[in-house]
């Protein structure tokens, strides 16, 4: 009872927050935050809205299986997001874009436009829709199964929390409710990191110096080429990634397209390119500080790495206060990053897709149509209860993405005009044409592909916007 009532408080503080802050109820405010958000806040609020459930979760177990060689795809995320903020940002700001996939139609043609924009809204709802489930079924195992609410109550339940604080301010909403999101992620992560170092008996330094000293400290990975660990991979492989799943994201460059300039937008993306990496790092050194709690404790270490904080929750391990705060650390991650799916998927289907950017009530029933199709796709995942399928749908997520890589590469880079009606045939090849390379490299020369795939999968769709161009020049549109 009493985590639920922490958990309706924190709504509660959410929507508080969102009242004031989001009363205006028009288009500009929802879809463009007025353009007047100060750079700061944005750039505390992307921690959590990048962090969602599942890093919450998965990220200190992955040190059972790969130590902390995360870090170096880290490492490569603080590249791209200078790519971002000096590349694409520029460009963003000049055609003063509410939607980044309008870019498309300045540059390639509208055929162009709305292929990008149907590729995000349907992996952006696919995916963001798998990882709020993994969510849902946490908080039902801590949560909800104490009071006998089914599943199919309880997910229709959290998307309508997460519908009203946004309905009427969207982004701008967003903006300020994120960094309260961010905050009580970030002392959530602290507690549980001090639970842990209570029962271990350490101060700060011991829990440094066990940390050096174990074998899970590993970081940089230079030997082995064929590795998904290996350094170069990781880090070329960690910068492609942000520049596809936050500089081509219309999710994630929303909030930074409502700072009032180009210039604090940037400073807004490369404050929070340093901040990210620590923080994960912390999610690491909770790993290896878990694994070191179990060892003490004589209690097996699960199977499955995404389990290991779980577990600890769990078995009490830890205590009531740490499973409190692990129930606010994943509100928090989860909301923030549903809630802003939720919003992105809005503004792309109302000012790419129809084309009426100014319509009050079409936001308003689209809002509430995508909370639908969100919950609904939940339910599917549930009803077909397969691990499996959830990991399949995360690959394919993957895939899609890399089209729209190529798509900006081409519209940015390239000097040839595009055969637009071909476009949509190419973004649904080059990705079936990678999977088929993928996995006859990996049977003919046993190179299994790891984030490196993004690079291929773009790289084949601008091959194919190139086979079906012309010489003509069209207008520059660079920032």
């Amino acid at each position: 009872m009493f985590v639920l009532i922490i958990l309706i408080s924190y709504f509660a503080i959410l929507y508080t927050y969102s009242y004031f802050h989001g009363a205006k109820n028009s288009n500009e405010t929802f879809f463009r935050g007025d353009r007047n958000s100060p750079w700061y806040l944005v750039a505390f609020g992307m921690i959590g809205a990048s962090l969602s459930g599942i890093t919450f979760v998965s990220v200190p177990g992955m040190v059972m299986w790969s130590d902390m060689t995360y870090l170096q795809t880290c490492l490569g995320y603080i590249l791209g997001y200078f790519i971002v903020a000096f590349v694409l940002l520029p460009i963003f700001y000049k055609n003063n874009l509410t939607t980044i996939y309008s870019f498309l139609k300045i540059r390639l043609g509208d055929t162009s436009y709305k292929t990008g924009a149907l590729f995000f809204l349907i992996s952006k709802l696919i995916g963001a829709a798998a990882r709020f489930y993994v969510v849902c079924l946490i908080l039902d195992r801590f949560v909800f199964q104490e009071f006998n609410i089914p599943f199919f109550v309880t997910v229709p339940f959290l998307m309508t929390l997460i519908w009203l604080y946004t309905r009427n301010g969207g982004i701008r909403t967003l903006v300020h409710t994120d960094v309260i999101q961010t905050f009580f992620m970030l002392l959530s992560l602290g507690v549980i990191l001090y639970g842990v170092m209570d029962v271990l008996d350490f101060s700060v330094m011991d829990a440094y110096r066990e940390v050096v000293a174990s074998e899970h400290s590993r970081i940089f990975e230079f030997s082995d080429l064929k590795s998904p660990q290996n350094f170069f991979k990781q880090l070329i492989s960690g910068a492609f990634i942000v520049v596809v799943m936050t500089g081509l994201d219309q999710d994630m460059m929303q909030k930074n397209l409502t700072c009032k300039t180009l210039h604090e937008a940037k400073k807004d993306m490369c404050t929070y390119a340093f901040a990210f990496t620590p923080v994960n790092m912390l999610f690491m050194v909770l790993g290896i500080l878990l694994i070191c709690a179990f060892t003490s404790k004589g209690i097996a270490i699960p199977e499955k790495f995404d389990s290991l904080l779980i577990e600890a929750i769990s078995n009490g391990t830890l205590g009531l206060g740490a499973k409190i705060f692990f129930v606010i650390g994943i509100v928090s991650a989860a909301f923030s990053s549903a809630d802003s799916s939720l919003t992105a998927l809005t503004t792309t289907y109302c000012v790419d897709i129809k084309e009426k950017s100014s319509d009050v009530r079409l936001r308003k029933n689209t809002h509430a149509m995508m909370a639908v199709l969100f919950s609904l796709a939940v339910l599917i995942f549930n009803y077909f209860n397969s691990t499996s399928l959830i990991d399949a749908i995360f690959i394919l997520c993957g895939y899609t993405y890399g089209p729209l890589l190529g798509l900006f590469t081409f519209a940015i880079f390239g000097r040839r005009a595009v055969a637009d009606r071909f476009t949509p045939y190419v973004a649904m090849l080059s990705p079936v044409a990678c999977f088929v390379i993928s996995q006859l490299t990996l049977k003919l020369f046993g190179y299994k592909f790891g984030y490196e795939l993004l690079l291929l999968n773009g790289a084949l769709t601008f091959a194919g916007l190139y086979v079906f161009s012309t010489q003509k020049k069209s207008v520059s549109v660079e920032g």
